[in-house]
């Protein structure tokens, strides 16, 4: 599974934290994290996803992928601008949104056209989106959907 985190590029100590204890616990279920690859929530997830082993995969704006934080594994230049968040969301099965601004608000506004699991942290509160307190809860919504999306 791909799960992608999104969110500011500039965050607090509290959301950067809780942006590395999402990715480790993607890379504990064994998933794939995408991010578009920058600083901030998309770093932080991606460390977290590093130090337990997992797969980073960042969807970089620029043409040239300088902007990459060091914890990405893969690449993937886009010289798309903001207009990467449709790729991110698209290539995700889920999507946890942590803190974040405008960027991260175009994110979820796409992911609202995808019949994929849609949780957030610290985020824009907007219907539609599972809100969450911890990492874990997000972690436990995704499987809970993906189980019912099984059975289905």
């Amino acid at each position: 599974m791909n799960i992608a985190v999104v969110g500011g590029h500039r965050c607090s100590k509290k959301n950067y934290e809780i942006g590395q204890k999402i990715g480790e616990l993607i890379a504990k279920e064994g998933w794939i994290l995408l991010s578009g690859g920058g600083p901030g929530i998309m770093k932080a997830s991606c460390q977290g996803a590093k130090k337990a082993g997992g797969l980073t995969v960042g969807i970089l704006p620029s043409y040239d992928g300088k902007e990459a934080n060091k914890f990405i594994d893969v690449k993937l230049t886009t010289g798309l601008g903001y207009a990467r968040n449709v790729l991110i969301i698209r290539s995700a099965d889920a999507i946890i949104a942590v803190d974040g601004e405008y960027g991260t608000l175009s994110e979820i506004a796409f992911a609202f056209n995808e019949p994929k699991p849609i949780i957030g942290i610290n985020t824009w509160k907007i219907k539609g989106l599972k809100q969450v307190k911890t990492p874990k809860a997000a972690i436990n919504y995704i499987k809970l959907a993906f189980k019912r999306r099984k059975n289905a």
